[in-house]
């Protein structure tokens, strides 16, 4: 019987472990495009509305890391069910799990919003200066 528990434990510690290098995978490519709006945030903000539009460019296709920004939070929260009692780390765990929503609540309610006003970038409608300052900001609380 001790032996059927050493084996469990094995395989629950391995489960964890494994899940651990998924999360981080998942959380550490999510925030690569964060990063990247971030850095480009300061560039962007001195072009004029043409060349702005022709920047923004850049960004087709980048809805596909939606798939990434998913699978940070499903695999955050389960490692967080896993560690739940059983490590110090639930606590950092679950700040991370809170982190990767807030910035999908950033994105919904601020970045969102602004796509959608100006056709993902594809029209400049008059006030289309505090749209971007609005738009490039909300890149920068997610990242």
């Amino acid at each position: 019987m001790a032996i059927a528990l050493a084996v469990s434990g094995e395989e629950t510690d391995m489960a964890i472990y494994s899940l651990r290098v998924v999360s981080f995978i998942f959380v550490a490519l999510a925030f690569a495009p964060a990063a990247a709006h971030f850095f480009a945030m300061f560039n962007k903000m001195k072009l004029d509305g043409p060349n702005y539009l022709a920047a923004q460019r850049a960004y087709d296709g980048w809805s596909l890391f939606g798939i990434v920004v998913l699978g940070a939070l499903l695999s955050t929260a389960a490692l967080a069910i896993l560690l739940y009692r059983a490590s110090a780390s639930f606590g950092l765990v679950v700040v991370a799990f809170l982190s990767i929503g807030a910035t999908q609540f950033a994105f919904w309610t601020l970045t969102y919003p602004i796509n959608q006003a100006t056709r993902n970038w594809t029209v400049l409608p008059e006030n289309w200066e505090l749209l971007r300052r609005q738009w490039e900001y909300s890149h920068a609380i997610a990242a």
